[in-house]
């Protein structure tokens, strides 16, 4: 079962080969059985899950179609609102929290039929690029325990390659589902800032936020987008009228695909090993038919210094909630009102947290606001317009996801900015709002994962689904991904 696809344990189920109760609990056994190496998993939901398993499976019974992953158990990064059951953020701030509302992609799951059973580590609030700085401990990587699994959505990445679960929810602000899924070898899509709702999201940077699924292979990220894409009344920066339309074909030819390179993200700062599996794919890309096309991609030196400046400016405004009044941690040393402010923020939120708050206060500040913020406002437009300008030459642009494979654990958690520099090749889609798939493209000297990124046009999903699904046909490295405890 942990070998199969998603899609083919879900057809198991439906034809009631394989019985939901048999797949939630064969995972919820893996997940107990593996957990104190990965530590992937914050809360496990058990009695949740298996309340859930016996009315989908009555509903399976009665003929009832709900969806093409009914009965498929899922898990769901840290920061995703779940009724009943604890939304953390990694953080102390609300290592106690229970939400009583689901996020609406959560509802979206639920009524398609699949059953969440836990929750997934991360960094902090989302802020990392290493899943160090949660409160629950480092999410480690499958692929090599003593190496991180990228983050934020460490756990969501680890979870799916160790096999705990065959698909999860992450979110991604800056890179945060595709390079954990490129450090640990499994798929992922960023989609299109407003295909899917953030309703239930608890907010980092809010222009930037953006939900998308993480799985082995592109078509069962596809199917899991299709179930969470489309419009939501809650949340008015949600502009996609419709959900994707899932469907599969076996092509394996590109010919009429543009595909755009941009030459300056391979000239330095970039690992030997990463560039090779790169420029691997991108031949098997050229040997399908399509054309590539190199280019000089603009604005390079600016888009992480853009990037942290907007992110962190949102970050202090939207966690400015967390004042140890209305919810969240509440310093026990508190005597007056002022004291509460300080001591429950300096206690409740860590170090990287407070970081970019007082980066983004700084920023937005009196006197320094024209030169620092608005300035990355203006950078972001020009990123924007260069976009626009790109996608009327190529259809989609490949690139690498990280300079690097995963590093050791503590590596590089003390330097900040090496930190951020890591995120050099995926904060622009963010910034720009569009889409991006992460997929596995070989391995480096020390057979750590390697992955890139297919880059497209904003809400051209399907074209960026159909152009990966034909790599992956061609390819087995989205196979390669280890088997829990069977390395």
């Amino acid at each position: 079962m942990f070998d199969l696809s998603t899609l083919t344990l879900a057809k198991l189920i439906r034809d009631r080969e394989v019985s939901v109760k048999e797949a939630v609990c064969g995972y919820i056994d893996e997940i107990e059985r593996t957990n104190n190496k990965y530590n992937a998993f914050i809360t496990l939901a058990k009695e949740r899950a298996l309340e859930r398993v016996e009315i989908i499976q009555a509903k399976i019974d009665s003929g009832e179609d709900l969806s093409l992953l009914c009965g498929v158990p899922i898990a769901i990064k840290d920061n995703i609102s779940t009724a009943g059951l604890k939304t953390t953020c990694a953080s102390k701030m609300l290592s106690d929290y229970v939400p009583v509302y689901n996020a609406t992609v959560v509802d979206k799951l639920e009524q398609a039929g699949m059953i969440v059973i836990g929750k997934l580590n991360m960094d902090e609030f989302a802020m990392g690029g290493s899943s160090e700085t949660g409160i629950f401990g480092v999410t480690h990587n499958p692929f090599d325990e003593t190496r991180v699994a990228g983050g934020s959505s460490g756990g969501s990445a680890a979870a799916v390659a160790g096999k705990q679960i065959p698909l999860s929810l992450g979110s991604d602000t800056g890179g945060s589902i595709r390079q954990p899924c490129a450090f640990c070898g499994t798929t992922g899509i960023k989609p299109t800032y407003g295909a899917v709702s953030r309703y239930g999201l608890l907010a980092y940077a809010s222009s930037l936020d953006q939900i998308g699924p993480i799985a082995n292979n592109i078509n069962d990220c596809a199917a899991l987008f299709s179930l969470i894409s489309g419009g939501d009344i809650k949340d008015s920066t949600c502009v996609s009228e419709k959900s994707f339309a899932f469907s599969e074909n076996n092509e394996e030819r590109m010919e009429g695909i543009r595909v755009g390179l941009p030459r300056n993200y391979f000239t330095s700062g970039i690992d030997s090993g990463v560039k090779e599996a790169v420029m691997s794919a991108v031949k098997e890309f050229e040997a399908a038919g399509a054309a590539i096309i190199e280019f000089e991609m603009p604005l390079l030196e600016y888009m992480v210094p853009a990037y942290y400046i907007i992110a962190c400016a949102e970050a202090s405004s939207n966690l400015s909630r967390y004042d140890g009044l209305k919810y969240g941690y509440r310093s026990a040393d508190a005597k007056t009102l002022s004291e509460v402010y300080l001591k429950s923020r300096s206690e409740g939120f860590g170090l990287e947290v407070k970081r970019r708050i007082m980066l983004g206060s700084f920023v937005l500040s009196s006197g320094y606001y024209d030169a620092y913020y608005k300035k990355a406002l203006q950078t972001r437009a020009l990123l924007k317009d260069a976009y626009n300008r790109l996608f009327t030459q190529f259809d989609v642009i490949i690139s690498p996801v990280a300079p690097t494979t995963a590093y050791k654990i503590g590596e590089n958690i003390d330097d900040p900015m090496k930190m951020y520099m890591g995120d050099i090749y995926t904060v622009s889609v963010n910034l720009a709002g569009l889409p991006a798939a992460a997929l596995p493209c070989g391995f480096d000297g020390d057979g750590l994962p390697v992955g890139f990124q297919l880059i497209g046009d904003a809400f051209s999903e399907e074209k960026l689904i159909r152009i990966a699904r034909i790599y992956q046909n061609r390819t087995n490295y989205h196979n390669t991904t280890i088997s829990a405890g069977r390395k």
